[in-house]
């Protein structure tokens, strides 16, 4: 595919190396700040630059503020039959149809972990993408990690309480076990190193255990061990519970209110 990004900051940068590390397809960034751009990629500062109907995907990855008044003049880039596709957080399909009109849209919502190869997106076609777009654009963006197609703008929002914020909850989460093991007596570094191996590792086992996360938990608790004294601690009156699911409704909520 011939792909138009418009904007090439953090998450369209990171996204956009992801990519051209896959090959296939054929990238230009229209964007006047962009720098250090990947081998192969055509760079353009403005619209008036492109010419008309050239590509088949138009990528907008520009600040949401920023798209009634930059994308109305890349439209004319688009090929007939060509897509849209939106990686601007908390901007609806019906928002963008407004700028674009009727035509074919994708809404994605990446996380940064798109940085390093590992990201999770949820993406929602509206009626006017053909099932080929959506199978392309989703293997597309499966190229930056793992993209979920999902059935509404409703589950989009639920997806970013879940993952699209997630690296915010989880890199709190790390910030204070590190403490917390520094507590111990071990020195940052240390701390880091057994914090994030610990976590890494544990994840990477849960995936490929054919167990549950509960069966898993208790495989690894003896009865008046080290593991049990902590988890009573971690589980408390239930806290980590409520504040688990109050965080992912908070997130829920606003992502409702942003759209």
């Amino acid at each position: 595919m011939n792909i138009l990004l418009i904007g090439c900051g953090k998450m369209g940068g990171a996204m956009l190396r992801q990519w051209t590390n896959h090959g296939g397809n054929s990238f230009t960034v229209a964007d006047p700040a962009a720098s250090d751009l990947p081998d192969g990629v055509a760079h353009v500062s403005k619209a008036t630059d492109l010419p008309s109907q050239e590509f088949d995907v138009v990528l907008i990855a520009i600040k949401p503020q920023m798209i009634a008044d930059v994308l109305p003049a890349y439209t004319h880039a688009l090929k007939d039959g060509g897509i849209f596709v939106s990686i601007a957080a908390g901007t609806s399909v019906a928002s963008l149809e407004k700028v674009v009109g009727d035509a074919a849209i994708a809404r994605v919502m990446p996380n940064m972990a798109a940085l390093v190869g590992m990201g999770v997106s949820g993406l929602y076609a509206n009626g006017r993408c053909t099932p080929q777009q959506t199978r392309d654009i989703v293997a597309l963006i499966d190229q930056t990690g793992t993209c979920i197609a999902v059935e509404s703008e409703d589950e989009i929002d639920r997806l970013t309480a879940v993952s699209g914020s997630g690296p915010g909850y989880v890199f709190e989460i790390l910030r204070n076990y590190v403490a917390a093991a520094e507590t111990l007596g071990f020195d940052h570094e240390t701390a880091r190193t057994l914090v994030f191996d610990t976590v890494t590792g544990t994840v990477e086992a849960a995936r490929q255990s054919e167990l549950n996360l509960e069966e898993l938990r208790n495989s690894v608790t003896s009865k008046n061990g080290t593991t049990q004294a902590g988890l009573g601690a971690l589980m408390q009156d239930g806290t980590l519970d409520t504040l688990l699911h109050g965080t992912l409704q908070a997130a829920y909520a606003r992502a409702e209110e942003l759209r």
